[in-house]
């Protein structure tokens, strides 16, 4: 049986370790985000480290998925990012495996995505975007920088503009809620 995609309907997914300081962005994130009312079409749930987890459900019919986890860019702590990757199957490095039940982040997560959805006949989400924040510390410790947890309210308010179909685009002032690229405008501007 094919399970395809619900019009509509979104999964926001909180990611991260919260015993590895910055890394627990997203979940703060997403509890922030469920603090308050979100549309009956918006399912969000903490996945902490369950990156397999995350990738099964994802093949339940949606047709939006948002990532939140920090996001290792190159820009002060706390900066915000709206990132939509390329369609398209994600490689890991050589040296990493594909399933590592610690370290399992959005790019292990799609590529997983991509193998289990050619498995099933199923289908990935249409739309697949990555809220991020520049972490200051993935060390070992329990609690956000006051650099990431200052971000938390930000991210959570760009989740709820996105819910609702205001989305920035990649010439968005970066003094704004959020700098938005591709991967290739990234990839582009790293030459």
């Amino acid at each position: 049986m094919s399970a395809s995609a619900t019009p509509g309907r979104v999964l926001v997914a909180g990611i991260g370790n919260i015993f590895l300081s910055d890394d627990g962005f997203g979940v703060e994130t997403l509890r922030s985000l469920s603090a308050g009312e979100l549309p009956d079409h918006v399912e969000a749930v903490d996945f902490g480290v369950r990156g397999v987890h995350l990738a099964y459900q994802v093949l339940d019919g949606y047709h939006t998925l948002i990532l939140v986890d920090a996001a290792a860019r190159g820009g002060p702590p706390g900066t915000v990012y709206l990132i939509e990757p390329e369609a398209g199957p994600v490689e890991s490095a050589a040296d990493e495996p594909l399933l590592d039940g610690h370290r399992m982040g959005p790019d292990a997560v799609l590529a997983l995505l991509g193998t289990l959805a050619a498995g099933t006949g199923t289908e990935p989400p249409a739309r697949i975007l990555v809220v991020g924040c520049e972490p200051e510390s993935l060390d070992e410790g329990i609690g956000l920088s006051p650099a990431v947890a200052a971000a938390v309210g930000e991210a959570a308010a760009l989740v709820r503009r996105l819910l609702h179909g205001d989305v920035p685009t990649p010439d968005t002032p970066r003094g704004d809620v959020a700098v938005a690229e591709t991967e290739a405008e990234r990839k582009a501007a790293s030459c």
